[in-house]
């Protein structure tokens, strides 16, 4: 039985912890996949971890999950506000999909408040920092058990 869950972080999102904590907090990537992680053992779940500043680079590994996990957590980081491929990119992998995003998009710059993502994912959660990964496994996980 299948029990993997993709997570993805797009370009910058290494830079966690460094770049505008006033934003982001001081949490690194490396808190974030253990969060990940730690809440999907929670739910007898394991996690594939891909962080990348390439855009091909996560289309890729959703190519890859395709029929291999379970669904996905993404937060395609800027990549949200240009890439209709990344968005082509989601619904082919015909994965449920959760859009995660530290900060509230929609109190920030104008330009930020479009998500081509949005219109794949499953669900969106924004503006709970880094514990939006978190209540985002447990969507895919409630998903999964119910055998969607």
């Amino acid at each position: 039985m299948n029990t993997r869950i993709m997570l993805l972080n797009g370009p910058n999102l290494n830079m966690l912890g460094q770049r505008e904590p006033d934003i982001y907090g001081h949490s690194t990537l490396e808190d974030v996949v253990a969060l990940v992680r730690d809440r999907a053992a929670g739910h007898g779940l394991e996690v594939d971890a891909l962080q990348s500043n390439h855009e091909g680079g996560l289309i890729d590994a959703l190519h890859r999950a395709r029929g291999t996990h379970v669904g996905c957590v993404i937060n395609p980081g800027g990549l949200t506000h240009t890439s209709v491929a990344l968005l082509d990119a989601v619904r082919a992998s015909e994965l449920p999909t959760v859009e995660v995003h530290i900060s509230n998009p929609h109190a920030r710059e104008a330009f930020r408040h479009h998500s081509y993502i949005s219109g794949a994912a499953k669900a969106v959660i924004a503006g709970a920092g880094i514990a939006g990964y978190g209540f985002a496994v447990d969507i895919l996980a409630a998903h999964h058990n119910e055998g969607h």
